[in-house]
């Protein structure tokens, strides 16, 4: 199983954004970054992390990835979901997932270190 995560490049998240856990930093997004990417590797599968930044470059990006790659699924993180200002990041996402990959299944994590129950949740993975 291959698995995309992507997510907003932590350093570009205004953190002063009240929508935001209060304490929420970028050192911070990255550790549960690593866990999740470990959590991945230890259920056999091959994960990685793709950054996009909260503009109109984030679905292209996206697309591109996609295209340039083959993956079984995947996830969207909570931060770009969850913020109603970056509501058309969110639906630029999606619909660029859906263009390039109209079949791979996409999950939606809470916080990072749940991604693979995201993954197992959508693709009906238990390994490998």
């Amino acid at each position: 199983m291959r698995v995309l995560m992507v997510g907003y490049e932590p350093e570009a998240v205004d953190f002063s954004d009240p929508a935001l856990p209060p304490g929420l930093n970028a050192e911070k997004i990255h550790a549960g970054i690593a866990v999740a990417l470990e959590d991945m590797r230890n259920r056999g599968w091959a994960a990685e992390q793709f950054f996009v930044r909260p503009d109109d470059q984030a679905g292209p990006m996206l697309k591109q990835m996609l295209t340039s790659g083959s993956y079984d699924c995947l996830v969207i993180g909570a931060g770009i979901r969850g913020w109603p200002r970056h509501l058309p990041v969110f639906e630029a996402l999606i619909n660029a997932a859906r263009e390039a990959a109209p079949t791979m299944p996409i999950g939606f994590n809470t916080r990072p270190d749940d991604s693979g129950d995201a993954v197992t949740r959508v693709c009906g993975a238990k390994g490998s």
